[in-house]
């Protein structure tokens, strides 16, 4: 029976009394480099151990249960029923961004606005990756790093994301400086290099198919985007990814086209379903100014 040895990082004492015990503890308390998030304690750990091939590995935040809700028992569990047949296994949350967009980078773009480092790196990771036609599902797409791997994943994972690190670290070319340039992603701000890093191992799935990837089943773990589900149900999400899988296996174009028509309408539906709410909005203030004037 094939085990797995899942770490899960804490950054405090704090942050050390939220981790599920389930998981081994991965200290970054003293956080040398804040600048690579989660990567720092990930690359140091796989720099300086000795693996076990036949074993799974993992890195998970603090925050797993509470994106997942899915526990360490879970976790193991799930790993013990595939018993080593996959080279990844994924637990990632939101389905919803997996099945809407195209692939995992052009939802970066809309997230984080930085589309051509982002697709500059992808080429780095994926050579023949392509921002506005490259297909990517359920099947291949990771969220949060939270996914176990194998050895041998995680050595190609660590050499593409070295090559990321080397570029940012040296910080002498355009592509470099602009690894280490801050961008937003709601309230929150970091270097680009640590939204990229979060998406090689997707790209390496995606490009690289000799991997043999399984998955906790994402439709039931929580979803991303509630504003995504007022006009895209679960049910439509479902469609779209089926889509997008079927065109992966086949290469067939109608897929894609499918894919591209179904997801239009959905947008149209929202941006009418938008501007009713809009107009309601002001409908209802119309009274309240007609007031203030009497």
């Amino acid at each position: 029976m094939t085990e797995a040895s899942i770490h899960q990082i804490y950054y405090s004492e704090q942050t050390r009394g939220e981790l599920d015990p389930g998981f081994l503890p991965l200290d970054n308390s003293a956080n040398e480099r804040p600048d690579w998030r989660e990567y720092w304690p990930m690359r140091r750990f796989l720099l300086g151990a000795e693996l076990d091939p036949q074993r799974y590995y993992g890195f998970f935040s603090p925050k797993f249960n509470r994106k997942t809700t899915l526990t360490a028992a879970n976790v193991h569990d799930f790993i013990r029923q595939r018993d080593g047949s996959a080279d990844v296994i994924s637990f990632s949350p939101f389905f919803d961004q997996m099945a809407f967009p195209l692939n995992i980078m052009e939802l970066a773009i809309v997230d984080h606005d930085c589309r051509e480092t982002l697709a500059r790196c992808a080429t780095l990771v994926a050579p023949q990756f392509q921002i506005e036609q490259s297909v990517m599902s359920s099947r291949d797409s990771v969220y949060c790093n939270f996914f176990v791997a194998k050895p041998r994943f995680w050595a190609r994972w660590l050499d593409k994301c070295e090559l990321l690190f080397d570029l940012a670290e040296e910080g002498l070319t355009p592509l470099g400086q602009a690894l280490n340039r801050v961008v937003n992603y709601g309230a929150v701000a970091a270097p680009a290099k640590v939204f990229v890093i979060e998406r090689v191992a997707s790209l390496l799935l995606w490009s690289e198919k000799q991997w043999v990837f399984d998955a906790y089943d994402a439709t039931l773990l929580p979803y991303a985007s509630a504003r995504l589900l007022e006009f895209a149900s679960p049910p439509d999400l479902l469609v779209l990814d089926a889509l997008k899988i079927a065109f992966a296996a086949s290469g067939a174009e109608r897929y894609r086209t499918l894919y591209s028509h179904f997801r239009n309408k959905l947008i149209q539906r929202g941006t009418v379903g938008e501007q009713r709410a809009s107009a309601k909005r002001d409908e209802a203030r119309i009274p309240e100014v007609a007031g203030r004037s009497s």
